[in-house]
């Protein structure tokens, strides 16, 4: 053997689960294959294809040969990545069409000689639990949330708390089935719409005082329906997809649909021609389920049905905290000093909840940002101990981060980015949800957290008293503590004069700058 060849022979390597999940859409096949390693899902492949089974349903729910033989041939270009996968490494749902298909049986029949797995059909209810598994695992939320996913042929609708759906339906409209009823020519007319919008809400009545009496805080939406009328709606906004989408701006979107008065002529960079067809019944659909439900903002997550089976399939990820598991993974990976980062955490904590209130740092998730940020802060180090802070930086800015929306990795990557060294504020991004002011006192806090157990040793940060005003804060050590800490004195000196790029004072007590002469 080589030597390129024998060099890996001695790596432990962690133990691994490969599973696979493929989703047969009334619009698309998704297929994802993914590996379990240290507590987290990573994605290794994903195959995704129109097939648009949907089409195929006629008024008696007779699924066309055609239509079975798309299905079929997408199976076939699939089955290459599910070669060697073991029979209980792989699950295959299937959802309204095949649900509604009156000869679904001759389509499974014909699967199972192209796959050697079962295919299931879920139920409505069923595929609504496991597009809020899929979403629960990958977004964190503080209180009920509803998920809302318009598919093909159906649309599902989620409220739940934490890890568990509360409230779980599926109403029969999707994007394709409501394309072919009222907009079967591709003509985009107001009339039309207006139909679609109606029909919609019709089918609404069924569930919309219950869901507004259980009420949720944030409205979620999934599947490529909505992430392309989501991508439509902020093309002009500058802010990105932090910002929620409300239905001022999907009328907006209508009206621009009917001006340009056929799916041919909608010219949108970021609209496929596979979505366009079928674009205008997901967008009718989604302005009544916004009307019935009086929806104020709704966000895009990209987990959606796949990703729910995927995390059903692997015990060990069910109901732990999504953020949590992200960031212990990230310790694993990274070989993180875990003693480490718990003194660097118990440190800057100590001190934000001392002076969240004087400086304003009560809301938006800021305490629970600074101590996911003081316990990743070294996931560079893995790299390279000199310039740690930027190589950790360049780690959260672009790993994933389950449960982390992508302002809030930013802010992350942000405070690990200046735990220490020179602070160019030059290099500060700019945010849409944390204002600048804030972001620069909780870099300032995470830097004195790392800084005090810089020894790494437990018990050597002793009882400091803390006081803050406004832009100033002052730390006062125990009598001598600091005369014995010379090293440490001299980087609060430092540190001090790295302050002042903050707009931030910091003051030690019993005075220090003495040692400086």
């Amino acid at each position: 053997m080589t030597q390129h060849e024998t060099v890996l022979s001695s790596v432990e390597s962690r133990e691994t689960n490969k599973v696979a999940a493929l989703d047969i859409g009334s619009n698309s096949f998704h297929l994802v294959v993914a590996r379990i390693v240290a507590g987290s899902v990573q994605i290794l492949h994903r195959v995704k294809q129109k097939v648009r089974l949907a089409e195929g349903l006629d008024e008696n729910n007779v699924l066309s040969e055609e239509a079975m033989e798309r299905g079929l041939n997408m199976l076939r270009v699939i089955a290459e990545s599910l070669r060697g996968f073991e029979p209980d490494s792989v699950r295959i749902v299937a959802t309204h069409t095949l649900r509604k298909a009156v000869n679904a049986r001759d389509f499974i029949n014909q699967a199972k000689e192209i796959l050697p797995y079962p295919v299931e059909v879920i139920s409505g209810v069923e595929e609504a639990r496991l597009i809020y598994s899929g979403v629960a695992h990958t977004n964190h939320a503080d209180g009920q949330q509803l998920v809302v996913d318009i598919g093909g042929g159906s649309t599902e609708f989620v409220i739940g708390k934490g890890f568990k759906p509360l409230l779980c339906r599926s109403l029969q409209m999707g994007c394709v089935s409501y394309t072919q009823r009222f907009f079967p020519d591709g003509e985009l007319k107001g009339k039309s719409f207006d139909r679609a919008i109606t029909a919609a809400a019709q089918e609404l009545e069924m569930i919309d005082g219950k869901y507004r009496r259980l009420g949720w805080v944030q409205c979620i939406g999934t599947s490529g329906t909505i992430r392309s009328l989501f991508t439509l709606c902020q093309q002009d906004n500058a802010n990105g997809h932090d910002v929620p989408v409300t239905q001022k701006s999907l009328r907006n979107l209508m009206k621009e649909f009917v001006s340009a008065g056929h799916v041919d002529k909608l010219n949108y960079p970021n609209l496929s021609d596979d979505r366009r067809v079928v674009i205008a019944g997901g967008l009718a659909i989604l302005i009544a389920v916004f009307k019935a439900l009086d929806i104020e903002g709704l966000t895009y997550s990209p987990a959606a049905l796949r990703e729910g089976v995927l995390y059903q399939m692997e015990d060990e990820l069910h109901h732990a905290d999504i953020r949590g598991r992200t960031a212990s993974s990230l310790a694993t990976r990274y070989d993180v000093d875990t003693a480490q980062a718990t003194m660097v955490l118990n440190t800057t904590l100590q001190f934000f909840d001392q002076v969240a209130k004087e400086w304003k740092l009560k809301g938006k998730d800021f305490r629970s940002m600074l101590g996911w940020a003081a316990l990743l802060h070294e996931v560079g180090m893995q790299i390279n101990t000199r310039g740690i802070q930027k190589h950790s930086a360049y780690i959260l800015a672009n790993v994933d981060m389950p449960g982390f929306t992508q302002e809030q990795q930013l802010l992350l990557a942000t405070l690990v980015r200046f735990h220490r060294k020179k602070i160019r504020t030059n290099e500060l991004p700019n945010f849409n949800l944390f204002e600048d002011n804030a972001v620069k006192r909780l870099i300032a806090l995470l830097r004195l957290g790392a800084l005090l157990n810089i020894k790494r040793q437990e018990g050597f940060v002793p009882d400091v008293k803390i006081h803050v005003d406004k832009h100033v804060l002052t730390l006062t050590f125990p009598d001598e503590w600091l005369d014995e800490k010379p090293i440490i004195s001299a980087d609060l000196i430092r540190e001090s004069v790295y302050w002042k790029s903050l707009d931030l004072s910091l003051v030690i007590k019993p005075d220090i700058t003495k040692l400086e002469s």
